[in-house]
């Protein structure tokens, strides 16, 4: 494969345009790519036109496109025929975290496809191996796991199958600068990959001190806002122990680790979020109350804080390479 193409010659297909589908076609097209849409569903050719236009003037507000939302729509087909993939060499899919639905997609795509075209999924919680089984060519498939918003954020996960081939993982590993993300590249594929198995891991951590009155939930969320959030834009959590100094953390793992907790039940808070239907600032009922107001004003905040963060970021560049994650066997 052409690993020095340019965005121009190279047509992205994304299958699935909901909120996620829709964030990371804006980025595709602002990246320079010809974008082919699929619409699984017949009111995604109604709603994600509006939605990808809105994603773009954001980005025009905030300084990030060199030339008017309209111009990148020039580069952008939204269907519901499968044929139009033919052209793409890379084809995400974005539906449902529903494995048989996934299935059934994959088969749609490769019949359309070039054998050497790569597919993706943009799954968090589904293993990639698992996913893979469903292929006719899995070496070609993996995972391409994007942060909402996608062209606020420069998080990207890239993870890898049993199967999957290193020629087609690095291809898209150096094609995703393009897209302006500091990826990672998961070479052994673990559940959960890399960022859900460390944010879950403190989910389980901060709630077991809540259950056992150790902690509040507005406890936890300051430690992290106040501490964490003050530093670990910039360096991460292993170059922040550099920093530190690394002569007493075995002493402290030694303590520490014997009293953290490795209960593997759901937690109780957590139950009772899933029996009231909770759904947090989407209606106005979760782990804190909100007004309609309140809600409005968070969505607000973090949109805002997305393109503050975005920029922050790119202020302290990081050497192209360094958090290339690698687990080996």
């Amino acid at each position: 494969m052409k690993t020095n193409c340019e965005t121009k010659d190279i047509t992205v297909g994304v299958v699935g345009l909901g909120l996620m589908g829709t964030s990371f076609i804006a980025t595709l097209l602002m990246a320079g790519h010809k974008v082919v849409a699929i619409a699984p569903l017949p009111e995604d050719l109604i709603v994600a036109p509006g939605r990808i236009y809105n994603h773009l003037v954001q980005c025009e507000k905030s300084g990030l496109l060199s030339i008017p939302p309209s111009n990148y729509l020039s580069q952008l087909a939204i269907t519901e025929d499968y044929l139009l993939l033919y052209s793409c060499q890379l084809v995400v899919e974005c539906v449902i975290e529903k494995s048989e639905i996934k299935r059934l997609v994959y088969e749609k795509i490769e019949k359309t496809v070039n054998k050497t075209t790569v597919i993706a999924t943009n799954t968090s919680a589904i293993p990639i191996t698992v996913l893979q089984k469903y292929l006719v060519e899995p070496d070609r498939f993996l995972g391409i796991h994007w942060a909402e918003p996608s062209y606020f954020t420069r998080f990207l996960e890239i993870t890898c199958g049993a199967n999957t081939a290193e020629i087609y993982s690095n291809w898209v590993y150096e094609l995703s600068y393009s897209w302006d993300k500091e990826p990672t590249l998961l070479r052994k594929d673990i559940r959960g990959f890399v960022t859900n198995r460390l944010m879950y891991a403190v989910y389980r951590e901060g709630l077991s001190l809540v259950k056992n009155g150790q902690a509040t939930l507005e406890d936890i969320d300051k430690s992290f806002r106040y501490d964490v959030g003050s530093w670990i834009t910039l360096m991460g959590i292993f170059r922040r122990m550099d920093y530190l100094g690394l002569e007493n953390f075995a002493l402290i793992f030694e303590a520490l680790f014997p009293h953290l907790s490795n209960n593997q039940e759901v937690p109780d808070l957590m139950e009772k979020m899933v029996d009231i239907n909770a759904k947090g600032i989407k209606n106005l009922s979760g782990l804190y109350t909100y007004t309609s107001e309140e809600s409005l004003k968070w969505e607000e905040a973090f949109a805002a804080f997305n393109e503050e963060i975005f920029k922050l970021a790119a202020s302290y560049p990081v050497e192209k390479g360094v958090e290339n994650v690698t687990i080996k066997s």
